[in-house]
């Protein structure tokens, strides 16, 4: 993990010492149960029922990512301290869409966990994604990590939010990138990556949110025209979309 010295690194680093701290001691429960043949053994499975102990990272991938744990919250405890450093490290990204490991999450119910528990889970989101936004190479590209933590959130709004009120370079930047990942998906009414929640209603954010507040800042950083009338356009209803002389031949 590269050094620095940040105001949003530090934030990141704190909230990844308060995991640690929540979390430890937490094991998956006693009558946990999966299938040898297509998880593990039983002795990886029992690794899981003993706090604190670190996983190989294969071992780790195939834990947080199975989709038939008995309590897969209680799982997801048992993991998360490292988990989360290796997210935050640049890790587990290489393992799996970013999606699905926002899915893995929703899959917890983190959000229904006691107060002191989901603070901590959401304060390492928050401070993971303000650390993305305002880091030159961020170990996740930000469009990326949008979707892990909408899929994990069940909702853009504090992201987008959080992107919105943020003035640095390094975020519009970012801000660019990912409108440019984006709009051809948007253009043709798909969210740009796959959710377990309302698509029509994560899309229509998105977009609406692409156009009412980037092109200004896009503007500032010379963006080709081409991309800001994508931008508009995919904030329009389908007919008036089409019927627009910027309206792109075949799919961006």
């Amino acid at each position: 993990m590269p050094l620095e010295d940040t105001p949003a690194r530090a934030r990141l680093d704190r909230a990844l010492d308060d995991l640690a701290v929540t979390f430890h001691g937490m094991t998956a429960r006693a009558d946990e149960t999966q299938c040898v043949c297509h998880w593990g053994s039983a002795d990886e499975l029992a690794l899981l029922k003993v706090p604190d102990l670190e996983l190989d990272p294969d071992l780790l991938r195939r834990t947080w990512s199975a989709p038939d744990w008995t309590d897969h919250g209680a799982v997801l405890r048992r993991v998360l301290p490292q988990f989360a450093r290796e997210l935050a490290g640049g890790v587990a990204e290489l393992l799996y869409a970013p999606a699905e490991i926002g899915q893995s999450f929703a899959r917890s119910g983190w959000q229904r966990w006691p107060l002191r528990q989901r603070a901590s889970v959401g304060e390492f989101l928050h401070a993971w994604w303000s650390h993305g936004l305002t880091s030159p190479a961020p170990t996740i590209p930000v469009h990326d990590l949008l979707a892990l933590c909408a899929e994990a959130s069940a909702t853009l709004t504090p992201w987008l939010a959080a992107w919105d009120a943020l003035d640095h370079p390094t975020a519009d930047r970012h801000l660019a990138e990912a409108a440019a990942h984006w709009t051809g998906d948007l253009l043709h009414d798909d969210l740009p990556w796959p959710t377990w929640h309302d698509e029509d209603a994560l899309r229509t954010e998105l977009a609406t949110w692409l156009a009412r507040h980037v092109p200004t800042r896009l503007r500032a950083q010379n963006a080709p025209e081409g991309l800001l009338h994508h931008i508009r356009l995919a904030a329009l209803p389908a007919p008036a979309r089409w019927d627009d002389p910027h309206w792109p031949v075949g799919r961006v």
